[in-house]
């Protein structure tokens, strides 16, 4: 059974940083895309950033220079490293993983929740 834990959120001051992981267990993890997502209050989720299972990557436009995502075939976890946290990136933030294979399969986390404030 398909299983994704984040940990790592927090609280945190504007400027500073967190990274979070997303460690999997019942999938083939070198072989999904790995995203994370995030939602805010009152808000839709929003994609963050992604990482294929070639490695490349890619990140919404307000994250870019200030987030990194990677990846750990090996331990089979995604990482989100996030520096000069704003508070708009207050959120609660998912990690998904996707696999197109003649069918889409695609697992969630339970979400960690990260807050930037003062």
């Amino acid at each position: 059974q398909a299983r994704l834990a984040e940990s790592g959120g927090g609280l945190v001051q504007p400027g500073g940083s967190l990274t979070l992981a997303c460690v999997t267990s019942g999938i083939t993890f070198n072989m999904y895309d790995m995203s994370w997502y995030r939602q805010a209050p009152g808000k839709g989720r929003e994609l963050v950033a992604t990482i294929a299972e070639g490695g490349a990557t890619r990140y919404a436009e307000s994250v870019k220079g200030r987030f990194t995502i990677s990846r750990n075939n090996q331990n089979k976890t995604s990482y989100l490293e996030m520096k000069s946290l704003k508070p708009e990136d207050t959120a609660v933030y998912y990690c998904n993983a996707v696999l197109i294979v003649g069918r889409t399969y695609t697992y969630w986390g339970q979400g960690t929740q990260v807050t930037v404030s003062s």
